[in-house]
């Protein structure tokens, strides 16, 4: 209580043990392993330089839907534009030059 009180958060012990070997486990895997199916293989169309509505039209899939798919990538991943997606494609050998 004091811990909330004070206006930290609290965490138990148990909750504290999981996120770290959760975050352990996660660290040893690439980022894009976090990725749905369908988030990699827009986000290899994307690192390829394929625009969203081309996206679209290849998928059969709205441009507004390609586009939520790019921001979740983004968010997952944490990264900011198309140019960091496409520099961390090529660092890991998901497209080739």
């Amino acid at each position: 209580m004091r811990t909330v009180l004070s206006g930290h958060r609290y965490v138990s012990a148990a909750l504290a043990d999981l996120l770290i070997t959760d975050m352990d486990a996660d660290s040893d895997q690439p980022l894009h392993s976090r990725l749905s199916e369908r988030e990699f293989q827009i986000l290899c169309k994307l690192a390829a330089g394929r625009a969203v509505s081309q996206i679209g039209e290849d998928l059969g899939i709205s441009v507004k839907t390609v586009s939520t798919y790019r921001s979740r990538i983004l968010e997952k991943m944490s990264l900011k534009t198309n140019a960091d997606l496409t520099a961390y494609a090529l660092r890991s050998g998901l497209i080739s030059q």
